[in-house]
């Protein structure tokens, strides 16, 4: 069994910055991509985000540079940190990972259940 758990959400004002952590556990061979989405109250969840297993960073043209994704492989970690942060980056941040349970199994998406952070004053 695979565990999804973010962490790092609160409540902070414009123009100031937050971290993000994403953690996997369980049963992991291999994880693959991990990203990060967001959906804000009345909209789709979009992209923030996405790192693949060596590195490779894609971002959401509205990041605009404020937020950078990391991640630790040795500890099947994820990281957000985001910068600058503006009343309109206010959403659940959602954790996205791409897992082999085990080896004879394939890649399979895993959820966490969510983080808020809210930006205002």
């Amino acid at each position: 069994q695979v565990h999804v758990v973010e962490s790092g959400g609160a409540l902070v004002q414009p123009g100031g910055s937050l971290r993000l952590s994403c953690a996997a556990s369980g049963s992991i061979f291999s994880i693959n991509t991990m990203g990060w989405y967001r959906q804000a109250p009345g909209k789709e969840r979009e992209l923030v985000a996405h790192i693949t297993s060596i590195g490779t960073t894609d971002y959401a043209d509205s990041m605009n540079g404020r937020f950078t994704i990391s991640r630790d492989n040795a500890k099947n970690m994820m990281y957000l940190q985001m910068n600058s942060l503006k009343p309109e980056d206010t959403a659940v941040y959602y954790c996205y990972t791409l897992i082999k349970p085990y080896y004879s199994a394939p890649y399979t998406d895993y959820w966490g259940q969510g983080t808020q952070v809210t930006v205002s004053s």
